[in-house]
């Protein structure tokens, strides 16, 4: 077993597990694993940084902004998930199951970062018990992989285009979900500038619907000769 999943309360790592399709055909089981994802989401996000900053002094922000999310984007952190043996340990419902939930790249991210907040909780709030669990996936990525994926990221070319233009504040992205399956939503996302409307995306999880808003609002730019 993976040290990540080595945990103190039992009933924490249960937790970190259970997509709410499992509780919805549960209604005993005691919540899913929400919270945690959106904890986990803020911590990966932070060491990913911090990694960063101390192994490659030579880059400028916008190449690490770049890298960071290479590392932890819906892709990568699903890699994750599989490596240290989540994916079969997804606590889903039957009709997740039933439409392969156990190799959607959606489920296994979100499940990973459920999984590395209530790590956190789990051994006293302590990153530095945390971070070289985290650090080792992160080393096990070829550098060549995020360096080619960083490149053609639409949402940081998107603000690199913000900037470039004056821009006082980075794009905003307004998510809603749309509907659709537990296991499988639906958002829709739209991002401006200011309160300038650029462009619109659809997709499965929060971070694939931004991506297409930002994939859109280029389209548009490219097609009136401003980028």
């Amino acid at each position: 077993m993976h040290e990540l999943l080595i945990f103190n309360d039992e009933k924490l790592l249960r937790r970190s597990l259970t997509h709410r399709s499992y509780v919805n055909e549960n209604p005993g089981e005691n919540g899913d694993n929400e919270r945690l994802e959106f904890l986990g989401d803020a911590i990966l996000n932070f060491i990913s940084g911090e990694y960063l900053y101390r192994i490659h002094p030579e880059l400028g922000e916008d190449q690490m902004t770049r890298r960071r999310s290479a590392l932890v984007d819906e892709r990568q952190l699903a890699r994750f998930a599989t490596e240290v043996g989540l994916d079969f340990r997804m606590r889903l419902g039957q009709g997740a199951i039933r439409d392969g939930g156990y190799q959607n790249p959606n489920l296994l991210s979100s499940t990973f970062e459920a999984v590395v907040g209530a790590y956190y909780l789990d051994h006293d709030r302590d990153i530095e018990t945390l971070r070289p669990l985290v650090e080792q996936l992160f080393d096990s990525v070829p550098q060549g992989v995020t360096v080619a994926r960083s490149s053609v990221d639409s949402k940081n070319k998107f603000q690199e285009f913000a900037q470039a233009n004056g821009a006082l504040t980075p794009p905003k992205y307004v998510t809603e979900k749309l509907g659709g399956e537990d296991h499988a939503p639906e958002f829709v996302s739209k991002v401006y500038i200011g309160d300038k409307h650029y462009g619109e995306g659809k997709g499965r999880s929060k971070k694939d619907a931004e991506k297409q808003a930002a994939e859109d609002a280029i389209s548009k730019l490219k097609k009136r000769g401003l980028i």
